[in-house]
């Protein structure tokens, strides 16, 4: 799979197409998404949402294994650490593949808000496995 069809893949899931999600690197064990972040995505303190980036975390950890297991994966488990409250205007989760089988494979993602000027900040930290799927 290459870069192409891992954004048509992305394209074809509307929670992502909701969010506004973008796939900017796939392959070579490696996935990143970014996303815009909008008023409408943040919590009551201005804050982005920790759904928000837990959903981030989850599908780059996805993509990233994907890029070794092919297209029919699914997530089994993952955990996150918010270290730092998200602001800013960018959302860009960095995911690479730590350990991988024939049937699963375990990644670990970095999120980082991003600032008008190009600067970033590590604002979360996930892992998680994920399985290729069955028929």
């Amino acid at each position: 799979m290459d870069l192409a069809a891992a954004r048509a893949g992305l394209a074809s899931q509307p929670f992502s197409v909701l969010l506004g999600a973008r796939l900017t690197e796939f392959g070579d064990r490696r996935a990143t998404i970014e996303l815009d972040i909008r008023e409408e995505l943040r919590q009551q303190n201005g804050y982005v949402h920790g759904g928000v980036l837990a959903y981030a975390a989850d599908n780059t950890l996805t993509f990233a294994a994907g890029a070794v297991l092919g297209p029919a994966v699914l997530t089994a488990g993952f955990t996150i650490d918010y270290l730092k409250p998200a602001g800013g205007p960018k959302l860009r989760a960095e995911a690479v593949v730590v350990q991988s089988g024939r049937s699963r494979a375990t990644s670990r993602c970095d999120l980082y808000t991003v600032d008008e000027d190009g600067t970033s900040a590590l604002c979360a930290v996930a892992q998680g496995t994920v399985v290729v799927t069955r028929g």
